[in-house]
């Protein structure tokens, strides 16, 4: 479970989130070729079957407290006249909570009928090491078959989803481009919109919505690991990603499909939210959640990034660094093999200080990787390939072997991050 922030928030009255229309009556209706959209769907220039979202106006302090924040899975009663009497599809993992109960759970005791679990990194339980590909097999708890998208079947082939009327995506996030369950989605959403089959999100808050930070992905490094033109930190739930990916037609061949979103309750982009549930195995609280845009990069380097020991992205180190902070990476349940496992590193401890009031002020911290690669040295041989991956554009690492410092390589995406945010806003869901 994850510690709680020492931070509280009062409740700032109810977010009048907006409303998104009915995409998947049953039986489905056909549609039509040119727009896209189903007969009775369009209510505004807004297309693919979802209403605007709402004009926030509101003179209160926009920071609810994350206990008064209502997910979409938890509105059970807008979303299970969607599913009633058709085959549904869930794509989840152990992050799908209903309060204390899973989705899986919530559905089957509710009637609906799940034909197939889709799984991303990590699996369904969330049990799997990074890269760790799950195979497909029958959930014993329930006997649904559980079919894995991480591996050589990222993207679900059309015989998956035979049978299957609308998917149901309930996955926490965290809010960085490179976090994978945003590109499990992209291929769901593929997936359907190449199939017929219709697409509901259970939207879920950032705990790094509040800012928005880094530069927008260069196409050559599009990846798994990145697949929009979006910055590091986009500040979206994916339930507005979702929008933006219909509406910017970033799907193959430009596809759209049939989306609606469910979305959460006294929530704004600038709640700090507290995660009930680890969203995979090395991001064990919210210190490493704040952490993971400043401290990511290392894993496209010769450092540990504490894999292996019990602060994973809340440390980092190296046998060459000249520090009186040292820790030695284990195999565990979470890193079977990580990186430097069994040598001695030394490194800095970032459990405590700086403060998280620090860290959500300051954003991207590139000195910790500067630092680091002075003191390491190796020149281009300190970066691996997947460093460009991870950071979308191949400029960082160009400027920190010439010797640029955080805060000039931070002023090269200034305009990036201005761009996006203009870009974004018609997608948004809540207030920013």
């Amino acid at each position: 479970m994850l510690h709680n922030t020492p931070y509280k928030y009062l409740l700032c009255g109810l977010l009048l989130a907006a409303c998104t229309a009915d995409a998947f009556a049953a039986p489905k209706p056909s549609r039509d070729h040119e727009t896209g959209e189903y007969p009775g769907t369009r209510r505004s220039s807004v297309t693919f079957g979802e209403e605007p979202a709402t004009s926030f106006k509101s003179n209160v302090p926009a920071t609810p407290c994350s206990s008064d924040v209502i997910v979409g899975a938890g509105q059970t009663e807008r979303y299970l006249p969607l599913l009633a009497g058709r085959n549904v599809g869930l794509l989840t993992n152990h992050t799908g909570l209903v309060g204390h109960t899973h989705l899986v759970d919530t559905l089957l005791a509710r009637g609906v009928a799940i034909r197939r679990i889709f799984a991303p990194e990590h699996g369904f339980r969330g049990e799997a090491d990074a890269g760790e590909s799950v195979t497909s097999y029958r959930d014993q708890k329930t006997g649904i078959e559980v079919v894995s998208l991480y591996g050589a079947n990222k993207r679900p082939k059309p015989e998956q989803l035979n049978g299957i009327d609308v998917i149901v995506f309930d996955i926490q996030d965290v809010g960085l481009r490179f976090y994978t369950y945003l590109s499990s989605m992209h291929y769901m959403m593929e997936a359907c919109a190449e199939n017929g089959v219709d697409f509901l999100v259970l939207d879920r808050p950032n705990p790094n919505g509040f800012y928005v930070d880094g530069p927008i992905l260069d196409p050559k490094n599009r990846s798994f690991v990145g697949m929009h033109p979006i910055p590091i930190v986009h500040g979206m739930t994916l339930g507005e990603l979702a929008r933006m990916i219909n509406g910017e037609k970033w799907l193959r061949n430009g596809g759209q499909c049939a989306l609606k979103v469910i979305p959460c309750l006294n929530y704004t982009h600038q709640t700090r939210y507290t995660l009930p549930v680890k969203p995979s195995p090395n991001l064990p609280n919210m210190r490493a959640i704040y952490l993971y845009g400043s401290l990511c990069y290392f894993e496209g380097t010769p450092l540990s990034v504490g894999r292996g020991t019990d602060a994973p992205f809340q440390i980092y180190g190296h046998p060459k660094l000249q520090s009186s902070y040292s820790f030695t990476p284990q195999s565990n349940p979470g890193a079977k093999n990580p990186p430097l496992r069994g040598v001695l590193c030394h490194g800095e401890d970032l459990r405590r200080e700086p403060p998280d009031s620090i860290l959500w002020k300051n954003g991207i911290n590139l000195a910790y990787l500067i630092e680091s690669y002075r003191q390491i040295g190796g020149g281009e041989s300190f970066f691996l390939p997947i460093f460009d991956k991870l950071t979308g554009v191949s400029y960082i690492r160009e400027m920190i072997v010439a010797g640029a410092g955080a805060d000039e390589i931070k002023s090269r995406w200034k305009g990036d991050v201005e761009r996006f945010l203009v870009q974004r806003k018609p997608y948004l869901l809540y207030e920013e």
